[in-house]
């Protein structure tokens, strides 16, 4: 695969996983405005964000036993199909209860979707290019903060919250067609494919000391994460002072940030070492976490580089942390591999959400309680993540189980 060929697909990824990201970020600055619409509690409005979440992590489970058999093209623009009809449902959705099964819906194929465009990264980028094109992929989170949140945040102020779905729905259906047009074949790693039951071949996965380290990592990082990134919009509302027209700042500055500082990161990750890069970013990243959840009543501006420095950090991390565990399991399992790990990951995003909507309580006065806790309990997280991410090795040393042999892989030349 040639360096430009090499473009092409990160940009048509990078546009899935936008659409991929956006549905699921854009729920959070709506979070005020669903808790007045709807009425609903800050433990229900958890619930919206879990029922994503556990969907994605069960059915990314499932995936994990086919996925690895079918070429990535056909997988991809399957899968991607029916986010786009599950994006379409949830703009239909006339109530709370109906909106929590179409996010459900939403989350069985873009928990799939997720893992299968980092599985394409491992599969057809060189290890020595893996880092910046996982930044590549990760500044989609960027694009999705600067452009798809405030605008989406502006439908729903002047029309209604079904507006932003309705609008991405018809983006993704043209991604949609923009992947069909340009996608390859990839099926190299069918090749070196062992025609073994499903079963046996998860057997082997989840047999692997390595692939549970790298499992509780992201575990890990999820929880870090997710426990206290939902509730930033309506803490910053409640008790910070902040109105619902300032929420899209938070988004437009964190998301510019972002889309430098991704690139940047993925590219210090490839020249200094993965875990090195990972564990500087991880040290780092506590200070926002405990800032943002300890904030008082300050000026937008403090907020805004509260938020932003959050942002940076999390986003920053998380980049190396998904390169580490790419490279950590051979080609003809990383499809269910990856699958498996975004089961894990959004079990524990959706848990960390869940969790936190039972600490987080509401004063009399309006204001929320208890988020210092959350920020306490994702600061000491972190601090795990980085000693398990010591523990999980490349693939070409990585201690598997004995059904698991290990192949020499390339650094110069993709594997697909």
């Amino acid at each position: 695969m040639t360096n430009n060929r090499e473009r092409l697909l990160l940009f048509v990824l990078a546009v899935v996983q936008f659409s991929h990201i956006l549905d699921f970020v854009i729920m959070m600055p709506l979070g005020p405005q669903f808790m007045r619409v709807f009425h609903i509690t800050p433990q229900e409005f958890g619930l919206i964000v879990s029922s994503y979440t556990f969907s994605a992590a069960i059915f990314g489970f499932l995936g994990a036993f086919f996925i690895d058999r079918f070429d990535r093209r056909t997988a991809l623009l399957a899968l991607y199909a029916g986010f786009v009809l599950g994006t379409l449902a949830c703009a239909v959705a006339p109530n709370y209860e109906l909106l929590v099964v179409a996010r459900a819906v939403a989350g069985a194929f873009g928990g799939i979707l997720g893992a299968l465009i980092f599985a394409i990264v491992g599969d057809c980028i060189p290890d020595v290019r893996r880092g910046a094109a996982t930044g590549v992929i990760m500044s989609s989170f960027s694009v999705a903060s600067v452009l798809g949140v405030p605008f989406g945040l502006f439908l729903a102020t002047s029309l209604s919250w079904h507006a932003p779905f309705f609008l991405l729905a018809g983006l993704s259906a043209l991604a949609l067609m923009l992947a069909v047009a340009v996608l390859p074949s990839m099926k190299k790693h069918l090749l070196n494919a062992q025609p073994t039951a499903a079963l046996e071949n998860m057997r082997t996965v989840l047999s692997s000391p390595n692939n549970l380290r790298a499992f509780g990592l992201m575990a890990l990082l999820m929880i870090a994460g997710f426990s206290v990134i939902p509730f930033i919009s309506p803490y910053m509302v409640a008790n910070v002072g902040l109105t619902e027209a300032d929420l899209p700042y938070i988004y437009f500055f964190g998301g510019l940030a972002t889309f430098f500082t991704s690139q940047w990161i993925g590219q210090l990750a490839d020249k200094f070492g993965k875990l090195v890069v990972f564990r500087i970013v991880a040290v780092l990243s506590i200070i926002p976490i405990l800032l943002i959840t300890n904030l008082p009543v300050v000026p937008l501006a403090v907020a805004l580089v509260c938020t932003t420095l959050f942002m940076i950090c999390l986003s920053g991390r998380l980049i190396p942390a998904m390169a580490i565990i790419t490279s950590s399991v051979e080609p003809r399992y990383r499809g269910s591999f990856m699958s498996i790990n975004s089961a894990v990951m959004q079990v524990f995003s959706g848990a960390g959400s869940f969790a936190a909507g039972f600490i987080i309580g509401k004063a009399t006065d309006g204001t929320m309680t208890s988020y210092w806790l959350v920020g306490l309990i994702a600061a000491l997280a972190t601090s795990g993540c980085m000693i398990i991410a010591g523990a999980v090795k490349a693939a070409e040393v990585a201690s598997t189980a004995p059904a698991m042999p290990l192949t020499e892989l390339s650094v110069s030349e993709p594997a697909c």
